[in-house]
C-alpha cells in the first residue's frame, strides 16, 4: 500500500481551492465511484478515492488547458501524493497526453465525464432522485447533443473502451455507486420510488 495524505487532508485541499458546491459534489461523486471501482479492480479504495476526490481540485482556480491539471499536479507532488495518484489525475485530461496505464487511471477517465452526466440526468428527473435513474434514460440523453452539452461524450465512450466494459453495465455500476452517497451528493429521493 502506498503512503499518501489522509482523506481529511485531501478534503481540506479540495475546499481550499474549490468554493463551488457543484464542483465539490462532483469531486465527492467521483470519489465514491472510484472507491467502488477499486473494489471491482482489486485496488486500494483509499488511494482510488483520493484520486477521484482530487482530480479536479485545481479546476476552479486554474480552469484553462494550460493550467489544469498541471498546476494541481505540482501542488499534489509538493504535498507528498504518490506518482500513482498524480499520473492518474494527469491522464484524466486527455489533452495532457499522459497515458492511462493503470486500472486506476483508466477507471478515473471512465467515470469522470459519465458521473457528471448522470448527475445532469438525475437533476432533470421530477424527483431529482438517483434512485429513479436507469441506464436506458442515460443512454437516451447521451444521444441528445444539446443535453448537458459541456459533457465530453467522446471521453465517456473512450473510457468505456479502455476499460473494456459494456456501456449499459458501466452506467448501472456508476449509478449504483452514487446511490451509496445519494444524500451527501444532493441526489437523494426516496429509494422506495417505483421506477418508470
Amino acid at each position: 500500500m502506498s503512503s499518501f495524505p489522509t482523506r481529511e487532508d485531501a478534503l481540506a485541499l479540495l475546499h481550499e481551492y474549490t468554493e463551488s458546491d457543484s464542483l465539490r459534489r462532483h469531486a465527492l461523486g467521483i470519489e465514491q465511484a472510484m472507491r467502488k471501482m477499486a473494489e471491482k479492480y482489486h485496488g486500494d479504495p483509499d488511494e482510488w478515492g483520493l484520486t477521484g476526490l482530487l482530480h479536479d481540485f485545481d479546476y476552479e482556480m486554474f480552469p484553462t488547458e494550460k493550467e489544469h491539471p498541471y498546476k494541481g499536479n505540482a501542488i499534489l507532488k509538493e504535498k507528498g501524493y504518490p506518482d500513482s495518484i498524480c499520473n492518474a489525475i494527469m491522464g484524466h485530461a486527455a489533452y495532457t497526453g499522459v497515458p492511462r496505464e493503470t486500472d486506476m487511471a483508466k477507471a478515473l477517465f471512465a467515470v469522470d465525464e459519465l458521473t457528471g452526466f448522470i448527475f445532469a440526468v438525475t437533476y432533470v428527473r421530477p424527483s431529482k432522485s438517483i434512485f429513479e435513474v436507469k441506464p436506458k434514460s442515460v443512454k437516451k440523453k447521451l444521444k441528445q447533443r444539446s443535453f448537458a452539452a459541456s459533457v465530453n461524450r467522446n471521453d465517456i465512450f473512450q473510457g468505456i473502451e479502455e476499460l473494456d466494459v459494456d456501456l449499459t453495465e458501466h452506467i448501472q455500476f456508476v449509478i449504483d455507486a452514487l446511490k451509496g452517497k445519494a444524500e451527501e451528493l444532493g441526489l437523494k429521493g426516496s429509494p422506495n420510488i417505483t421506477p418508470s
